[in-house]
């Protein structure tokens, strides 16, 4: 099969007659060559369909003026507002990004930051999978002197820059509201331990139970992928107990989700028999009935502030950048599924 030859700078200066040099200097807009040149060799440019090889320019100046991003996965409203609000600052400084998606797998994310050096970025700003336990890959990209920034989910021992919410507190905001409703046997559908944010949203949900003299039993903490289908089955494993819990908190909205269906399906009352709590705001917690108590993550401004964070490191010369450390508060936002003392009043 015949492929059409991709037109380059010395096909146009073939048809003008004129050197490769001139070419490349009037497409550039260079003050040395006259204006009846430049109008000359934009014309046989656009009849060729020429098209500029950006990225090998950036290249030769030693940028690529790319920017790769990681995420878990796309269909979630916090990773699409984070990625928004990073091209957002990101474009108006000249960069693009390239997006890529792990769908939680360890094994694909390797392959990601592998893609993404080859295409030689300026930087990457990532969120780990949930499989990821071997930092090496992330390790790579550190020894090749690239600017990494993690937001969400990220490791201590890695020691790079980092953007995030405090979720040992957000847990702990979340157990007190729960109490305050009345509530004595709160059990938790969480994330997996060996991730630092899961791990820290476990912690502030023990401590928020031994501050307030409640019941810490293993059968009420439950590990998952906080999917919606993992949200259904860890809920219903925890209806399956002799003594049901009062309460669920669940350390993510599409899993929430998926346990809201499972009450639903059971006829269970929420708030007033089992009152439900999410985590990370999605619109669809506005939406379905009961409307879900969640914690609103600050998408938007963890964007922002990874943006500005690489633009730092883009931006050093000879000084060492000192690390961002970014944990922001975030807010508990009280709806139907939890709120017992509205039902009552």
């Amino acid at each position: 099969m015949n492929t059409k030859k991709k037109t380059t700078i010395k096909d146009i200066a073939n048809v003008l007659n004129i050197s490769p040099a001139a070419v490349s200097k009037a497409l550039h807009n260079d003050p040395r060559i006259s204006d009846k040149t430049k109008k000359a060799v934009k014309q046989v440019a656009k009849n060729l369909n020429y098209q500029p090889n950006h990225l090998a320019s950036a290249l030769r100046k030693g940028k690529s003026k790319l920017v790769g991003v990681i995420i878990p996965r796309t269909n979630s409203n916090f990773f699409s507002s984070v990625i928004q609000n990073i091209e957002e600052v990101l474009n108006k400084e000249g960069y693009n990004i390239i997006i890529t998606q792990s769908n939680e797998s360890y094994q694909k994310e390797c392959n990601n930051i592998d893609t993404l050096l080859f295409t030689q970025v300026d930087g990457i700003i990532a969120s780990m999978a949930n499989e990821t336990i071997d930092l090496n890959y992330y390790k790579k990209i550190k020894s090749k002197g690239i600017p990494l920034i993690l937001f969400d989910r990220g490791e201590n021992d890695l020691n790079v820059d980092y953007i995030g919410i405090n979720d040992y507190d957000s847990s702990h905001k979340i157990v007190e509201h729960l109490v305050n409703q009345g509530c004595k046997r709160i059990a938790h559908i969480g994330g997996y331990k060996h991730t630092r944010i899961f791990n820290n949203r476990i912690k502030g949900y023990l401590d928020a139970l031994k501050k307030h003299n409640l019941p810490l039993e293993d059968e009420l903490l439950i590990e998952s992928s906080l999917t919606i289908e993992d949200g259904r089955q860890k809920m219903s494993k925890l209806l399956a107990l002799k003594n049901r819990p009062d309460a669920v908190y669940v350390a993510g909205d599409y899993a929430a989700l998926g346990a809201l269906q499972i009450l639903n399906e059971h006829h269970i009352n929420i708030p007033k028999d089992i009152a439900l709590v999410g985590f990370g705001d999605e619109p669809f917690t506005a939406m379905v009935t009961p409307t879900i108590t969640s914690i609103n993550q600050h998408s938007a401004e963890i964007g922002k502030q990874a943006a500005y964070t690489f633009l730092k490191h883009a931006k050093e010369t000879t000084i060492k950048q000192k690390l961002n450390k970014i944990i922001l508060d975030a807010e508990l936002i009280i709806r139907d599924s939890s709120n017992v003392k509205k039902l009552n009043s």
